[in-house]
């Protein structure tokens, strides 16, 4: 980015944001990171999504405000307790941080959500102009989505982000160890499609979308979906080990529960505003992508 700017980020702590926080501040940006406990530093603000309260104070003259707060789809299983709170804390943290951007109207707020948007999409490719899918995420994106759009006079990003892929985190993350003993392989019947992103590439394309002149959803998702049987595949290879052990889909949804349903449900999932916008993936192909990230 050109200009350095004061960028006002929740959702610090997770995997993407403490990437993007490291990335802005070595380009030269001022970082303040919205806690929810009492701040102990000059670049925390503090704020409470549960009560719709932020310090507005402190958030006055931000350039950016970038919003990835809310609880982790895939941590645990999907109860009926879990669920509600996927769903609140996605609800009410973007409707409280709206309400903060109506007020401090920075120049651009972009706000998570992810490609869950479009549910079940089996072989056939799909565009942020395609409606929302029917199944539980896609009803929590919706929501999500509908939160961010109380903002009414700021250029508006919303985030339909893939799988994530670093070794340090997420889905990756947690198949590596498996991988790296010989033990991993195909998950289901390995024909479903997984639309991913490199962490490098994701925040990137972040920082892309803080300067270009986009609006709306804007799919993260590297050009080039894969199966699940080449991304094992792939992952194997870079590994240097077999991927011999196949993980049949029933032991998933007995293992996982409702969340077996994204491991083994197809989203393939385009990024046709992002490459409209100008960007270039570092990392367009899913073999060459695992080779370097392990």
């Amino acid at each position: 980015m050109s200009l350095p700017q004061r960028i006002a980020i929740t959702g610090a702590s997770g995997l993407i944001g403490t990437a993007l926080i490291g990335h802005l501040k070595s380009e030269g940006h001022t970082v303040q990171k919205l806690v929810r406990r009492p701040v102990i530093s000059a670049d925390e603000i503090q704020w409470n999504p549960a009560a719709g309260t932020v310090d507005l104070n402190a958030l006055e003259g931000v350039d950016a405000i970038i919003h990835l707060a809310g609880a982790n789809v895939g941590d645990k299983r999907w109860s009926k307790k879990y669920k509600a709170e996927i769903l609140n804390s996605r609800l009410l943290g973007t409707t409280t941080i709206a309400n903060a951007v109506n007020t401090v109207k920075p120049q651009v707020f972009i706000s998570a959500s992810a490609i869950g948007w479009y549910g079940e999409t089996g072989n056939r490719a799909v565009t942020e102009e395609d409606r929302p899918g029917d199944d539980f995420l896609a009803a929590v994106c919706k929501e999500w989505e509908a939160a961010a759009d109380l903002v009414t006079e700021t250029r508006t990003v919303k985030l339909r982000t893939g799988l994530v892929l670093d070794p340090t985190g997420g889905a990756l993350g947690k198949m590596l160890p498996l991988f790296r003993f010989g033990l991993g392989g195909k998950l289901g019947n390995g024909k479903q499609w997984w639309s991913w992103i490199t962490l490098h590439d994701q925040i990137r394309a972040i920082c892309h979308l803080l300067e270009k002149p986009v609006e709306g959803a804007v799919n993260l998702t590297a050009p080039n979906p894969a199966t699940n049987q080449e991304f094992t595949s792939a992952l194997a290879r870079a590994l240097h080990r077999p991927a011999v052990f196949p993980v049949p889909g029933i032991a998933l949804k007995i293992a996982l529960g409702g969340f077996s349903s994204e491991i083994l449900g197809s989203k393939k999932v385009m990024p046709q505003k992002l490459v409209d916008s100008g960007f270039t993936f570092d990392y367009p192909h899913i073999a060459p992508a695992l080779a370097k990230l392990v």
